[in-house]
């Protein structure tokens, strides 16, 4: 029982991931591969100087993660709040700024993998707080925003399960 379980809630994460822009998909995966260290993600994902650069910054940023990771706060209280939410919201202005992730549902789906199931309920505050930049363009600003629900944004409690699925690049064979 508790194995199908597990596989239709895998399933639903496949089904959510299809239904991201092709964008969306692949940034989610190159972001997984430079946060999880899967590989080179430069002789992965590079093509272009402007890739390089973009991926390089992802690199810098993340070094971060495994601390994150350890430090996330409770959901009682205010301690560790400030140094953790600080720091989340920088590293997604920098992912929102390069333009692949085009909704709340895209960030939340890449960074509840990068940092686990007890970051969820920082989601909504680390996603607004980056959207709302002034370095993100105001109609950029303005459709990222509204793609937060008002479901996800005053959701009473978040799943303490841990994603099962983490998608990978799958190169292409020439037929």
């Amino acid at each position: 029982m508790a194995k199908a379980k597990t596989a239709s809630l895998t399933i639903a994460e496949m089904r959510e991931f299809a239904g991201f822009t092709e964008n969306e998909r692949s940034f989610i995966e190159r972001a997984l591969d430079i946060g999880m260290g899967r590989g080179d993600a430069f002789k992965t994902w590079s093509r272009t100087a402007d890739d390089q650069r973009s991926i390089r910054g992802q690199y810098l940023a993340y070094r971060e993660l495994r601390q994150l990771r350890g430090c996330v706060p409770g959901t009682v209280g205010f301690d560790g709040v400030e140094q953790f939410l600080g720091a989340l919201v920088r590293i997604s202005a920098q992912d929102i700024a390069l333009g692949q992730l085009d909704s709340f549902s895209a960030y939340r789906f890449l960074y509840e993998r990068l940092l686990g199931a007890a970051v969820r309920p920082f989601l909504p505050a680390a996603f607004c707080g980056a959207a709302a930049l002034p370095q993100i363009g105001p109609e950029r600003r303005k459709m990222l925003l509204q793609s937060l629900s008002e479901s996800a944004a005053t959701a009473p409690a978040w799943s303490p399960r841990e994603p099962g699925f983490f998608p990978e690049k799958v190169d292409q064979l020439a037929a």
